[in-house]
């Protein structure tokens, strides 16, 4: 039976990589890839495991074209939209179109769970000093914990393009382990899902290379 998958944001680096590996992994899938100008993804347009929808995340019923039928919605970028209306708008969607399965982007620190000096960099450069509870970033995952969806909520570290994958997982409560991490880990962690939906199913997680623990600074 073809598994069927919608990837917001279809044009980004990470979601990129993710569309290469299920493309290429997996005969029995089929991506709707969404995104602003399809002409971007020119190079799948032929391709039969794929669909290509043009719209604007800000616009409901153009996120409904590429919700409606799913198994899966990924949501490749960080909702930063005030009120995080993207994010509200693919629950509802998903709610009224009966699609379950959510994989959400997010950023470290929406819980204030970085330690050390560069907790105190992050909080400083991503929420203005403090983790305040109206910033987008933690509306959305806000949102998607009360939802009644099976979610995950990644909360990502710092990218780099390193050529690994190398990545230690925290759940929501425990301390944020490394600053960094690389978008071919990211990948990683969003195929694995895609290939074992009840992996990380209602968590939150955060991820990052352990080797860059201890930096008060991203690591490129």
């Amino acid at each position: 039976m073809t598994k069927k998958i919608a990837i917001i944001g279809a044009n980004g680096a990470i979601a990129r990589l993710v569309e290469d590996r299920l493309l290429n992994e997996n005969n029995d899938i089929h991506l709707t890839l969404f995104l602003r100008n399809a002409a971007r993804l020119a190079n799948l347009k032929d391709n039969p495991q794929v669909t290509i929808v043009d719209g604007d995340a800000n616009n409901a019923e153009d996120l409904r074209k590429a919700i409606t039928g799913q198994d899966l919605v990924y949501v490749s970028f960080v909702d930063h939209g005030a009120g995080a209306q993207v994010t509200k708008d693919v629950i509802k969607i998903m709610d009224e179109e009966g699609v379950k399965r959510l994989i959400s982007s997010n950023i470290l620190g929406i819980y204030d769970e970085v330690p050390g000096a560069f907790g105190d960099y992050n909080r400083d450069f991503c929420f203005n000093g403090k983790v305040e509870k109206d910033n987008p970033a933690v509306v959305s995952d806000d949102a998607i914990e009360k939802s009644d969806l099976d979610w995950t909520v990644m909360r990502l570290a710092w990218l780099n393009d390193r050529d690994d994958t190398n990545y230690t997982v925290t759940k929501k409560g425990e301390a944020y382990v490394g600053v960094s991490v690389s978008r071919k880990s990211v990948a990683d962690v969003v195929v694995s899902i895609v290939n074992d939906p009840a992996k990380y199913n209602k968590e939150s997680i955060g991820f990052a290379d352990p080797a860059t623990q201890g930096s008060d600074r991203p690591v490129y």
